[in-house]
């Protein structure tokens, strides 16, 4: 496929190589593959050369004919210092580890050449091409490594402005022709003499990026389906003293009943709580999947060393100790063993939960598993949920159970060393157990990917989520979580469709909500009981939330069950109204409430909309709250809140979300006229003379919009209206873009709308309509409606230009916006050092 082996002694000797730079940092990454487990990918090194050497002997002859096209069956001296030695620029090669041994190698070579007709561009003897291949592992091929190492070397190449590969491949050897076809890229092929020849540019589009997205949540929701669904759990660390964590976890995955064997590993006994215990992980005598770890922290490389041993696929980490109390000194101790554990479980194919966690709970019928300290196991529900804090999982999965709201899984990522928030995204997007995600986040680990994952989340599963600020961050947990500024976080969300609540009970409400009742298909709210006064609490908060009230129906307080569901159903029949809210105050004389119930779930179970209500004094009564389902609440099930305010409160959001899924996706499309290299040199050039950023001049500002079709210093039109727009980089969260209409009062008010880059033509219309001022621009008291559709275009050209630039620190545009375009006035300019990886390129999981 590529450089053909040399028969001994033809040819001379390569010349050695010298002052050969160091490979870039970032080409390092542990990546999961398509069976959920984990490698680590690096450049390859001159060191690597005996490791080599037993990876190719290792190769079966087929699979050495299929590479080399010939037996090749030892590497010769001078092929392998060609194939150690590499200039990382022209010539790139990656190795591919697993517990420290070469499973995989591919590389490109840069072919030099005259300028071409298609590449007028490149000068004579300009690298503009280069051959690529890759070999694997016999015991490793089919497990997507080959994707994986054709994804880091088309960013290499691009990174070094190789904009094209070609490879030779057998015409037999269609897993690998399968590799080039399935990437995403346009290939062209040329069949002659039993040899396929394969060229395609290595620029990425949006098929290519559609395709590794895809098989990153794959691959990362097997990852986590691997820790969730074991066939055997170990407990390191499992004790009989009531007062160790070991033994309450062990008593969990006992009460619970996990579907599975479990093995206590403790070297001083030799039962816990009636099951035979095993001194280490070596003496258990089956494969051992997941292995909860419940000893103190200096203990945990010698547990991970024999996990290794074992083929553990996963760890959950309950010890505390890395980093999150002490001195200065026992912090950086702790924080330097934390990443030895996750660099360490990585490499051997595993990942990590926690450590400092509570644990995580899978409640399927099938497993039964609760490796956590959770003292009760939580109802079986469709809510899957996500927090970091271990005291915070136990209160949350109390008050969950408290109000009947069951959940499907639960994990608690403590120091969220490697298993995060994004990786449970990932895995509740396929997972058919789970209609419902709630997380209740301290910081983010990767902000851009947690958008990007939210928003395609969303469209299908509504996000609940409680983001606390930073006064509220759990004590211990400093050091791992990120503060993003709130602006930010509003963007984020927003963008992403995410539910936002601010406290558990509003978590809870929403959640009882959804797992229960259709979203409402609009805002319209109608209002049925036998209560003026309560239903004048609803129409309060109705207004406080922005609903519709389109109808009331008092009923009487002497009311019968029946002439209630009567006017119930007559308003759930109404087609001007989307949702219902029932409130019921109990009549002066006895009444259990439970017939009242009983008619409203009726109801509820022929109609498609919403419904909600608020017993009041019912709270906590068995009789009447399970008659409506509130106490184990399911699909056609009518949940119930102690206030009609708390009830409303939680239709708004029900009902802003829907409207969120009902709108138009929208695309990250560029705007024509783009010249990102053009921009890229400006910035390049500022930086090479101020490495530390700083603010452009007039005529480098100039250049720098112009590459992007954005034309300063242009004159203001007479009916022109002053609009700001700015774009920042948040150094936790990356790029924001934000629009606002000029003028003193605007500022005072801070009236500006927010919204994540890239931005989508959808987000681009939004961010122009959402400020409280934005009526300015469309007509108000009767002035000239402006050009939407260029404020639009303006921002979306800003949006590609922070995209393309992570050094745009800042930019802030001043335009007038007119009935005939929007024309910038003046603009302000700031690059810098980039403060966040974007969220793009080939897979790779989050660095420690």
């Amino acid at each position: 496929m590529t450089e053909l082996p040399a028969v001994d002694g033809d040819g001379p000797d390569p010349p050695p190589e010298v002052g050969v730079p160091e490979p870039p940092p970032h080409w390092e990454a542990d990546v999961v593959v398509a069976d959920g487990a984990t490698v680590h990918l690096r450049p390859i090194r001159p060191s690597d050369a005996p490791a080599l050497v037993a990876f190719h002997a290792g190769l079966s002859p087929r699979t050495r004919y299929l590479r080399f096209f010939s037996a090749y069956p030892r590497i010769p001296e001078r092929d392998l210092y060609r194939f150690t030695h590499v200039d990382h620029h022209d010539r790139v090669a990656f190795v591919v580890e697993l517990d420290g041994q070469l499973i995989a190698v591919g590389r490109y070579e840069g072919t030099p050449r005259a300028a071409a007709d298609d590449d007028p561009a490149a000068p004579a003897g300009a690298v503009v091409e280069a051959e690529v291949a890759f070999v694997v592992a016999d015991a490793h091929q089919g497990r997507g490594i080959g994707s994986v190492l054709l994804e880091h070397l088309a960013a290499a190449a691009r990174e070094v402005d190789i904009r094209r590969f070609h490879a030779l491949v057998l015409a037999e050897n269609t897993a690998m022709i399968s590799v080039f076809r399935e990437a995403g890229y346009v290939t062209r092929r040329h069949v002659e003499y039993g040899e396929v020849s394969l060229e395609f540019d290595v620029d990425e589009t949006a098929l290519t990026e559609a395709v590794m997205r895809e098989r990153e949540q794959r691959a990362e929701a097997r990852s986590i389906r691997r820790i969730l669904f074991p066939q055997s759990v170990a407990v390191v660390g499992a004790s009989n003293d009531a007062g160790k964590i070991g033994n309450a976890v062990f008593a969990n995955l006992l009460r619970m009943g996990f579907d599975g064997p479990l093995y206590p590993v403790n070297p001083d006994a030799r039962h816990v709580s009636g099951v035979r215990a095993y001194p280490s992980l070596l003496d258990v005598p089956e494969d051992v999947d997941l292995v909860v770890v419940a000893v103190p922290a200096a203990a945990v490389p010698g547990v991970l060393e024999h996990c290794a041993a074992r083929g553990v696929r996963g760890l959950v980490v309950i010890s505390g100790g890395f980093g999150e109390r002490g001195s200065d000194v026992e912090r950086t101790l702790g924080r330097d063993a934390q990443r030895a554990l996750v660099a360490g479980a990585r490499r051997r194919g595993m990942r990590v939960v926690g450590p400092n966690c509570l644990g995580i709970i899978n409640t399927d019928p099938g497993v039964q598993l609760n490796a956590s300290l959770a003292p009760l196991p939580p109802l079986t529900g469709r809510a899957g949920f996500f927090c970091q804090s271990g005291a915070l999982g136990v209160a949350v999965l109390g008050e969950a159970a408290r109000r009947g709201l069951g959940v499907s899984t639960f994990v608690s990522a403590g120091n969220r060393a490697d298993v995060s928030g994004n990786d449970l995204l990932q895995y509740w997007e396929t997972d058919d157990s789970t209609d419902v995600a709630l997380m209740y986040l301290e910081s983010f680990g990767n902000p851009r990917k947690f958008a990007r994952l939210a928003r395609r989340l969303g469209r299908t599963k509504p996000i609940v989520a409680v983001k606390s600020g930073a006064a509220l961050v759990v004590p211990g947990l400093q050091d791992t979580s990120v503060e993003v500024a709130e602006e930010s976080v509003r963007a984020l969300f927003e963008a992403s469709g995410v539910i936002r609540v601010h406290t558990v009970g509003d978590l809870f409400d929403v959640a009882l909500l959804l797992t229960s009742q259709p979203l409402p298909p609009g805002n319209r709210v109608a209002v049925v009981g036998n209560s003026t006064a309560l239903a004048v609490l609803v129409t309060n908060a109705c207004a406080d939330e922005e609903l519709e009230l389109v109808r009331m129906d008092d009923v009487g307080g002497q009311a019968s069950a029946e002439a209630f569901a009567a006017a119930l159903a007559d308003a759930a029949s109404d087609p001007e109204v989307d949702a219902l809210v029932v409130v019921f105050v109990p009549p002066l004389q006895r009444t259990s409430g439970e017939e009242f119930a009983g008619a409203v779930r009726s109801v509820a179970a022929g109609t498609d909309k919403p419904m909600l209500s608020t017993f009041l004094g019912f709270e906590g009564v068995p009789g009447a709250l399970a008659a409506i389902g509130a106490s184990s609440p399911a699909p056609g099930s009518v949940p119930s809140y102690p206030s009609p305010e708390r009830a409303v409160r939680a239709l708004a959001r029900a009902v802003r979300y829907a409207a969120w899924r009902r709108r138009p996706v929208g695309v990250v499309a560029d705007p024509p006229g783009l010249d990102l290299a053009a921009a890229r040199a400006v910035v390049e050039a500022v930086l090479r003379a101020a490495p530390g950023g700083r603010e452009l001049t007039a005529g480098e500002a100039s250049g720098l919009l112009g590459a992007v079709g954005v034309l300063t210093g242009q004159p203001v039109p007479l009916d022109g209206i002053e609009v700001v727009l700015t774009v920042h980089d948040d150094p936790s969260f990356g790029a924001l873009v934000s629009f606002g209409v000029g003028g003193v009062a605007t500022e005072l008010l801070g009236d500006r709308a927010y919204a994540a880059v890239p931005l989508t033509t959808a987000d681009a219309d939004d961010l122009i309509t959402a400020p409280r001022a934005a009526p300015l621009l469309s007509g108000y008291a009767g002035a000239t409606p402006v050009d939407h559709a260029a404020l639009a275009e303006l921002a979306l050209r800003l949006s590609a230009l922070a995209d393309a630039l992570p050094e745009l620190a800042e930019c802030r545009l001043t335009a007038a916006a007119a009935a005939d375009g929007a024309f910038v006035t003046s603009a302000v300019a700031r690059v810098a050092p980039p403060t966040i990886r974007g969220d793009t390129g080939p897979r790779r999981l989050r660095g420690m």
